[in-house]
């Protein structure tokens, strides 16, 4: 008997979701060493995890967010504090997947789940370096336009009757949404640079935001950009109120210290990532915000 997953869903109705939840928290535990190694420089295959001390990790230590829990924190071998983060961004990555399982069919949940790997590695990485890898934005493009013309779903096409045109128009998508996200956020951003007669955006965003649109097609490019910037202004807002954004450096300082645009700067002189405000906007669009959208579009497609 083969493997039917709606079989196993009627008769085991949590079976799934706990597997693809566990499955999101292992790719998490993986992130865990992108968000770490990528941007220094180093292997994310060797050498293995290991404790600050240089002691391996066993696996039996290295549990997804179980591991944090029962050691509360604290490594096995030398009792050093280890941060919440790597147990959060396990748990984050599994609430996604499973979010992602549920929103779409299991071939685009898949191309889904990819993204929502390159999204939180991206998120985690601008909010320590303030920069975005080419190696996330630029491949992770390239990869979503063969992903597009292998599940034509993806971008709203129908494989059937004929595959092979559903994956040029998916394909075709992909490039466009490409194309159009870091266009309009490159223009963005060259008008706040007018506006401001400061750098205003990082190239990095405008890269992230090819990537982005090359998953979710322009009309999650358009989404992202200004749910991006929705997410930001609430963000701003609710920081100031608790009092957590401060100006203890100088606009001079914060750019000695981070490479030439690769991150947003706000008119009162402090620097804030703007990636993981379009990770959120773009996250919330594919799980939740393309029912919205869609309808939409597709009524003024009809007119036109």
């Amino acid at each position: 008997m083969g493997f039917d997953i709606a079989f196993i869903e009627s008769e085991f109705p949590w079976f799934m979701p706990s597997v693809v939840f566990i499955f999101g928290a292992m790719i998490g535990s993986f992130l865990n060493v992108v968000i770490y190694r990528v941007p220094a420089g180093k292997s994310i295959v060797r050498p293995g995890s290991h404790c600050s001390c240089g002691q391996p990790i066993a696996w039996y230590d290295n549990v997804p967010v179980l591991s944090w829990l029962i050691l509360r924190g604290k490594a096995r071998c030398c009792g050093s504090p280890y941060s919440f983060r790597y147990a959060f961004v396990e748990a984050l990555t599994g609430l996604l997947f499973l979010g992602c399982w549920i929103s779409h069919s299991p071939l685009v949940s898949v191309a889904g789940m990819i993204l929502i790997s390159l999204l939180v590695a991206a998120t985690f990485i601008d909010l320590d370096h303030m920069i975005i890898p080419d190696e996330i934005t630029i491949w992770g493009t390239v990869a979503a336009v063969m992903i597009a013309a292998a599940v034509p779903g993806l971008h709203g096409y129908d494989p059937e009757p004929i595959y092979l045109m559903g994956s040029i128009r998916s394909g075709f998508s992909a490039i466009l949404g490409a194309l159009i996200g870091s266009g309009v956020i490159l223009w963005i951003g060259l008008l706040a640079e007018a506006i401001l007669r400061k750098d205003a955006m990082g190239f990095g965003d405008v890269k992230f935001m090819g990537l982005i649109g090359a998953f979710l097609g322009w009309q999650g490019a358009i989404f992202t950009i200004f749910g991006g910037a929705m997410v930001g202004t609430a963000w701003f807002a609710i920081a100031t109120i608790i009092g957590k954004v401060t100006a203890n450096k100088s606009t001079a300082a914060l750019r000695a210290e981070t490479p030439e645009g690769e991150a947003t700067e706000l008119a009162m002189g402090a620097q804030v990532p703007f990636g993981p405000m379009l990770a959120i906007a773009a996250a919330i669009y594919l799980l939740i915000g393309h029912r919205w959208v869609e309808p939409y579009v597709a009524a003024i497609l009809k007119i036109w």
